[in-house]
């Protein structure tokens, strides 16, 4: 059975403040993507799938040449929303077995939760990796909120592990406004979605100061 990794980095990463999106900022002398890469090519996945704007495929075989980034990936045209894109990765997986979804900005993913999100969704159908929300949360707005339970919460994360007949089935859908991951997506077409322990390390970059948390953990 194959193991992909479908890496997703198709946006413009507004939110970074810089005209350049985040997954090619560098980051301990390499760019944000390359570590991402790495991640998986070191870890359990067979094959890399790699989801860029079209108008950024010129620059990433630029970035390659320049760093002497040789990790062998196939290369794939973006979509408008995330969910074009992934089903867009989807296209390129020719074989049964397993597909991991990443998402491009996060380089310290562990090979180790790699290949635990692989394993079980081999025995599942899925993993999700998932940590326990740890803040106080309320529901509402300033005139009105209520506090909820953090127990019952948990803020999750990527690589979503995925049968790949079934992740290729739950792609049939429309798109919703509520497909915010995968695993919406496949529990929309009526899986249930398992979770596995996820890394607090294994942040999303977001803003300017995620970049400087990933270098200090790093």
């Amino acid at each position: 059975m194959s193991r992909y990794a479908i890496i997703v980095g198709a946006g413009k990463g507004e939110r970074m403040g810089s005209e350049l999106p985040k997954q090619f900022l560098e980051l301990k002398g390499l760019p944000v993507l390359m570590h991402t890469i790495n991640r998986f090519h070191e870890s359990a996945a067979s094959d890399i799938i790699l989801v860029l704007n079209v108008h950024f495929h010129s620059y990433w075989e630029k970035l390659c040449k320049e760093y002497n980034f040789n990790v062998p990936h196939l290369l794939v045209k973006g979509g408008v929303t995330r969910f074009d894109s992934v089903r867009k990765g989807l296209k390129e997986v020719t074989r049964k077995g397993t597909v991991a979804v990443h998402d491009a900005v996060r380089p310290l993913v562990s090979a180790g939760l790699i290949l635990k999100c692989f394993e079980k969704a081999e025995e599942l159908g899925n993993a999700v990796p998932a940590v326990p929300c740890r803040e106080s949360l309320r529901k509402g707005g300033a005139d009105s909120s209520q506090s909820l339970s953090r127990d019952d919460y948990f803020l999750v994360q990527t690589p979503q592990c995925f049968n790949s007949a079934l992740l290729k089935r739950a792609y049939r859908q429309e798109f919703r406004n509520e497909f915010t991951d995968d695993a919406s997506v496949v529990e929309k077409s009526g899986e249930p979605i398992h979770l596995v322990e996820g890394e607090t390390s294994n942040i999303k970059i977001t803003y300017p100061d995620d970049l400087k948390i990933a270098e200090a953990l790093l």
